[in-house]
């Protein structure tokens, strides 16, 4: 009988460093007439969140099921275009338990 043993987190028999996971994942809505550009959405902690004029909004839990998921560089990219201060992509807020 012979054993096969794989290791999680190879690459070619490579050791590859496992990386934290982002604590926050942006999103982005589909564009319509009032929003060209989408609207930015962020998900902590399970807690969706929506970047309002007024800072981030809490939704819910559910993701809109045609957003697309963007990675923190797009995020960035989003808000230059879109006007906004890049600090708010590091403002959003924690669950409180």
């Amino acid at each position: 009988m012979r054993t096969v043993i794989r290791f999680s987190g190879t690459r070619g028999g490579i050791m590859v460093p496992m990386t934290r996971p982002d604590p926050v994942r942006f999103l982005r809505t589909e564009p319509s007439m009032a929003f060209p550009e989408g609207r930015l959405l962020a998900l902590r902690d399970g807690q969706l969140h929506l970047l309002a004029p007024d800072g981030w909004t809490r939704l819910g839990r559910s993701r809109p099921d045609t957003a697309t998921w963007l990675t923190r560089e797009a995020a960035e990219d989003w808000c230059e275009r879109e006007g906004w201060d890049l600090n708010l992509l590091d403002a959003v807020p924690a669950t409180i338990l």
